[in-house]
């Protein structure tokens, strides 16, 4: 694979640059957090509008077919100004499970709805909160032509706002998909706000009766597709990281270089040179492991989870690192929240855990790789 972007894909990426800097800068976070809002709902109209909700989603359901490089360099940009939308959990993971899983009448059903921004679906896996799919505990009952599913799930991200849940249970038959509408009789949902500003939800399904057409291929037989959609979720989330990474090292190192203590630039102090040039490295070795996963997922290469694991772990600990390393150069001032800097971190802190963080995927990378 040649590890560089298309024509095709800089433009988007450009493109994506421009309208996120100009509509979802850092203070449109901060005005919607000081409002007491948790969703910038003007934003995913536009978004929509311009066609990103269908970047994954194939032709025939009326999506773009991107795929997911085109899915990752938008999802960098949103990591640089902290762009708050559903793209990821819906248009990307969902989406992408749906496609996988789904029967024709299914897909015809959800796709297009999503592909448009009119319809939200949002994964509800996790029940621990660091996501071990192992224990899964939700179950799904046969009850006449249907199901009956009981069980919690746990910090599910725009669960609160989304319109279908894509429920994951578990049992003797195996893992199974469920979709399920988010106000459908015995489904609560309890919103609380997380630390950087956005919602997540805690929801509980108590005996929630579903049609036989609510499950997603057959029962016990998602294991597969769930799989392909940890990769799908680990190489993006791993993308906007990426974001988040270069914008907070771009920020430091204008602010090293405008910054003067003893009469000095504290860009040429030479300790906080070799912090912000290792620093650079490993932002570099992040790019090409992110092009590297993405670009697997779009080839299906028997590759993908490796590299989509890889790519996971090694940018939840460079954008740690990233963050940590921003808000300490700026001194005093990167720990008031006037300043931005602390923005960065706070996103960066969710988004190492959503989907498997460090320790997850670099004990699957490492499973995978057979140690």
């Amino acid at each position: 694979m040649v590890m560089i972007l298309s024509e095709e894909q800089q433009l988007l990426k450009d493109s994506a640059k421009a309208f996120l800097s100009e509509s979802a800068p850092i203070s449109a976070l901060r005005a919607m957090r000081d409002a007491g809002e948790d969703h910038m709902p003007e934003l995913w109209t536009k978004m929509s509008e311009m066609g990103w909700p269908g970047i994954v989603i194939p032709d025939a359901y009326s999506g773009l077919e991107f795929g997911y490089v085109g899915a990752g360099v938008v999802l960098e940009e949103m990591g640089r100004t902290l762009a708050l939308s559903p793209f990821l959990s819906s248009a990307v993971v969902a989406a992408s499970l749906i496609n996988q899983l789904g029967s024709e009448q299914q897909k015809e059903r959800y796709l297009p709805g999503i592909a448009s921004g009119e319809l939200t679906a949002v994964l509800a896996a996790d029940e621990t909160g660091y996501f071990d799919l192992s224990s899964i505990e939700t179950t799904a009952s046969a009850s006449g032509d249907g199901y009956v599913l009981s069980g919690n799930k746990r910090g599910v991200i725009d669960g609160h706002n989304a319109d279908l849940l894509l429920v994951v249970t578990g049992g003797n038959d195996g893992m199974s998909v469920f979709a399920v509408e988010r106000g459908a009789a015995g489904v609560s949902c309890e919103t609380r706000l997380i630390v950087d500003s956005q919602c997540a939800a805690d929801i509980t399904l108590d005996n929630v009766m579903v049609s036989g057409d609510a499950l997603l291929g057959s029962l016990g037989g998602a294991s597969e597709a769930m799989e392909f959609t940890i990769d799908v979720a680990a190489a993006c989330s791993a993308a906007e990281m990426l974001g988040i990474s270069i914008e907070t090292f771009e920020r430091t190192v204008g602010y090293l270089k405008e910054r003067e203590q003893f009469g000095s630039k504290i860009g040429t102090f030479q300790g906080l040179q070799h912090r912000a040039a290792q620093l650079f490295a490993e932002i570099e070795v992040s790019k090409s492991a992110v092009l590297a996963a993405l670009q697997a997922l779009d080839a299906n290469s028997g590759k993908r989870s490796v590299l989509a694991s890889m790519a996971k772990a090694k940018c939840s600990k460079v954008v740690r690192n990233a963050t940590e390393e921003g808000v300490q150069m700026h001194g005093g001032i990167g720990m008031t929240d006037e300043f931005d800097i602390g923005f960065f971190m706070k996103r960066a802190a969710v988004c190492r855990q959503a989907y498997g963080d460090y320790h997850f995927h670099a004990d699957r990378f490492a499973t995978l790789r057979g140690y």
